[in-house]
């Protein structure tokens, strides 16, 4: 009996461990399956397959840099996003589209599925779209978090790229990136484009609040909480503001991602209770930093942007700025905000991009005339694009080669004196005087 007893315990047991292990062989099954559909979802649209017949941008000296574009935008951006990405498209830069969490998931689809069919990405493969969605308020903690998570993507794709740039749909461009990658191309790949403004800073914040960004936990974009409790200037490091909008190194920007001596994530623990953070936390890193404090910064963003007698709304670009907008031109690559096919972005188009209504801006990578066709019937079908469809490539150029206008040659001049100044002058950007100490967060 007790034999009996001790083979039925011992067969229980193994029909016990067979199921056990029949359930986890279940459980891994699922957890694979599940895991497939989700990564094959992330691949089609957050890092989608790459295309490893595509051209590499040659890295050599002397060569134009690589740009990573960071566009966002919410409910209704798609075109804007669209228009704004063929106005800044270059076959050497990365481009990132990401829609908040405003916008629908049909929405973020059919972003995505425009990448997919449009040839010129397919060929060049540089441009990606973010899968998920999230809540982003410009004013709270939420959109440095969306900033430094696209930067992280970016990074994560492809780490070839030399600058960071952050753009909304709001924004378009002053010039080609022809232009634009022609004035860097003369410039050390370690400045930031980082404009500070403590007087403007000052007028934005409120004295020792505390505010609450819950669009950091909501799924929808909420707005402020602000709280009753204070609290003191931080000792621990300086804090400085300016512009939110900045044009970062990869180096920083992989220093921002990795944080290693902490500084980064300390910092951020900290702006995640202020008020416009966005205009405070590049800007007080790279001035409580060892390694880029006084020689990495440049003061200035390369943005055009009328703000009102307030400091705290900027105005609507419109057709009447279009003088003052070609008057920047040398020394501004973007100006914010416009409203969506505003005239004025047309005008921009034919007189400074001259780009087709639908198409990209040519370069030197684009032969969008054959070598049969002479020059009156090339301007002619130019001139008639402008007007009609889009102006399509015959065939791809150098990617390498860029072709500058008179507003690429004044901006090199330009930031060709910037760096001068940072030479000279670079220490007095973190000093005192720009920063916040006599204003308590």
């Amino acid at each position: 009996m007790r034999k009996y007893h001790l083979l039925s315990l011992i067969s229980s047991y193994c029909l016990w461990i067979l199921a056990f292990a029949f359930s986890l062989v279940l459980l891994g099954a699922i957890s694979r399956s599940t895991q497939n559909i989700f990564s094959e979802k992330v691949n089609d649209f957050q890092v989608p397959r790459r295309n490893t017949n595509r051209i590499i941008p040659s890295k050599e000296k002397g060569n134009p840099p690589i740009l990573a574009y960071w566009i966002y935008g919410t409910n209704g951006d798609n075109e804007r996003i669209i228009r704004l990405l063929k106005a800044i498209y270059h076959p050497r830069n990365r481009y990132l589209l990401q829609l908040d969490s405003g916008a629908s998931d049909q929405e973020r689809e059919s972003l995505a599925l425009f990448v997919q069919s449009e040839n010129v990405f397919q060929a060049f493969d540089n441009v990606d779209v973010v899968g998920k969605s999230y809540a982003i308020n410009e004013i709270g903690s939420s959109v440095v978090a969306a900033t430094l998570h696209a930067a992280a993507l970016l990074l994560k794709i492809n780490s070839d790229w030399d600058w960071f740039i952050t753009l909304s749909a709001a924004d378009y461009p002053l010039m080609t990136q022809d232009d634009l990658l022609h004035a860097l191309t003369f410039l050390p790949r370690n400045l930031n484009f980082v404009r500070y403004n403590a007087s403007r800073w000052k007028e934005r914040q409120t004295a020792n609040r505390i505010v609450i960004d819950p669009s950091l936990y909501n799924k929808k974009s909420s707005p402020i909480m602000y709280s009753v409790e204070t609290r003191h200037t931080p000792e621990a490091f300086t804090v400085f503001g300016g512009s939110p909008w900045v044009i970062l190194t990869r180096e920083f920007m992989e220093y921002c991602i990795q944080g290693w001596d902490n500084l980064p994530r300390r910092l951020l623990m900290y702006i995640s209770n202020v008020i416009y953070p966005l205009e405070s936390y590049f800007h007080t890193l790279l001035c409580n930093s060892n390694l880029f404090k006084n020689t990495t910064i440049l003061n200035d963003d390369l943005s055009y942007t009328l703000w009102d007698s307030t400091f705290e709304i900027s105005q609507l670009l419109t057709i009447s700025h279009f003088d003052q907008l070609m008057s920047s031109t040398g020394t501004s690559a973007f100006a914010r905000p416009f409203e969506a096919n505003d005239p004025v972005l047309d005008k921009i188009d034919v007189t400074i991009l001259n780009r087709t209504r639908k198409g990209f801006v040519t370069g030197e990578w684009c032969n969008s005339v054959s070598d049969h066709e002479n020059e009156k019937e090339s301007k002619k079908k130019l001139s008639s694009s402008l007007l009609d469809d889009e102006l399509s490539c015959q065939s791809w150029g150098s990617i390498d080669i860029v072709k500058p206008s008179s507003i690429g040659v004044n901006l090199e001049v330009f930031l060709t004196k910037l760096a001068q100044i940072n030479t000279l002058f670079g220490s007095s950007i973190c000093s005192k005087d720009n920063s916040n100490d006599d204003l308590s967060i």
